[in-house]
């Protein structure tokens, strides 16, 4: 190790390092969290103002990073968040943690990750860790970044240090979080896999060290793109079970006593969050670039993506057993957050499900306990909505109700009791109603079955 990479890891082992990350949403700030309870005097750096006059107030703006561990933090002085990039210059590592989200042609949009490099580059010292953990495609670290903080004139792995960590961020999730998920390290030498896994080493409770930065980003995108197909699988048997008069959600319950060679996965009405819907579209693009077609990845994308349109057809057929038309129907959609009980809504298929609506003529609205404010910029519709609030009026004129997020806060039995048609997409509705429909179970299913809430129960 040389003589650089030495004072480094002495600063790291005994917490005197200075650390950054740029980026502070949900993947960044629960690494500043971590990385500053461990010991390190930590800056945050974010482009948006509001974000770092909550933190440097005390206030986390993430559910998953307590109020109390932001607030005692700051107090205790290791905990700081900055708009100014000149603060890099006086860091020791840095943890790149901005957006890769796609295109309109699906490539690989890099420009945050290019901005924060070049920043980077700016403050660029001899013995600074930069870290990249956004997600992208493989050859990213030494294709794009070395060279960029190679322009300075210091050279990665002698003069400064560079590896690539993958985020394995799961929002919402109560079991896994920042510290107890297996962090990936993979460096652009020895010295920089090492100084890597020191960093985190320190902040999370296990490391596990890769042969290059190019594999622990195909790591990432091989756990994202094996959820992906497999959720397009099953979508695909869910229309499939559609047809034949199966209950997809039977099935799945039932495969999944299986205690080896299954894994259970369930439909939706499509895939949401940063990282599942982009991440396969980054290895097929990246795979074209060497001549290679990633078939099958691309036909689970093409599936997953229709599902919006598929959750459409299914409200239009359940109010076609009412003897009404979609155009002019009242659709309340229950859920616009991409998942259970988090209030993120980056590529939600809700949003999809709501814009086909619009465009078909429905009048649409939503209950949501975690996004009370739906801007128009952020869904295809192009106005500004407001979460209803569950109550004894608000199914009033109601035509259908829509369940496409399946918070944990929603009664559920009461919302069928009461609601004159429900298209359930998360199977939140247990047991069976005639007026309930649920994605990838027939109409057919649900006839036979109580009629009322009471008799069900």
């Amino acid at each position: 190790m040389s003589a650089l990479a030495q004072e480094l890891r002495r600063r790291l082992d005994t917490r005197t390092a200075r650390v950054g990350v740029i980026g502070l949403g949900y993947v960044g700030l629960p690494l500043a969290v971590e990385l500053a309870r461990a010991g390190f005097d930590t800056t945050g750096i974010d482009v948006d103002p509001q974000k770092v006059a909550s933190i440097n107030a005390g206030e986390s703006y993430i559910p998953d990073v307590p109020t109390a561990d932001v607030q005692s933090l700051v107090t205790a002085g290791r905990l700081r968040a900055t708009t100014d990039y000149r603060a890099i210059a006086d860091l020791d590592t840095v943890n790149i943690c901005v957006p890769t989200p796609l295109r309109k042609t699906k490539d690989p949009d890099m420009s945050f990750v290019v901005s924060a490099v070049e920043a980077v580059a700016e403050q660029l010292h001899p013995g600074m860790l930069v870290i990249l953990e956004s997600t992208t495609y493989p050859g990213t670290t030494v294709e794009l970044v070395q060279p960029q903080l190679e322009r300075t004139g210091l050279k990665a792995g002698a003069d400064f240090f560079l590896a690539f960590s993958p985020e394995r961020v799961d929002p919402g999730n109560e079991r896994f979080n920042t510290r107890n998920v297996p962090k990936v390290v993979g460096g652009t030498t020895p010295d920089c896999s090492a100084l890597a896994a020191a960093l985190y080493g320190s902040a999370i409770e296990t490391v596990v060290p890769v042969s290059s930065p190019q594999v622990a980003e195909m790591v990432k995108l091989l756990e994202n793109t094996f959820r992906a197909v497999n959720i397009g699988l099953v979508n695909e048997i869910a229309l499939m079970c559609d047809n034949l008069g199966i209950d997809v959600w039977e099935v799945v319950d039932a495969a999944k006593t299986k205690p080896f060679g299954f894994m259970p996965f369930y439909p939706g009405p499509g895939l949401g969050g940063h990282c599942i819907p982009i991440d396969p579209f980054y290895l097929s693009w990246k795979a074209r670039q060497s001549g290679f077609e990633a078939r099958f990845i691309e036909l689970a994308g093409q599936i997953n993506g229709s599902m919006p349109e598929a959750v459409v057809h299914k409200i239009a057929d359940a109010l076609n057993t009412q003897r009404k038309s979609l155009n002019g129907s009242h659709i309340l959609v229950v859920g616009v957050a991409y998942k259970r009980d988090i209030d993120d809504i980056r590529e939600s298929p809700s949003l999809d499900v709501m814009a086909v609506l619009e465009q078909k003529g429905a009048r649409v609205s939503y209950i949501d306990p975690f996004v009370p404010v739906l801007p128009g910029r952020a869904w295809r519709g192009g106005r500004d909505l407001t979460s209803l609030q569950m109550g004894p009026g608000t199914l009033a004129d109601v035509d259908c109700v829509a369940i496409l997020t399946d918070h944990s806060s929603i009664d559920y039995a009461t919302l069928a009791g009461s609601a004159p048609l429900v298209v359930d997409t998360r199977n939140a509705v247990k047991g069976r109603y005639p007026h309930v429909f649920k994605l990838g179970a027939p109409a057919e299913a649900g006839t036979a079955a109580p009629s009322t809430a009471e008799e069900a129960a």
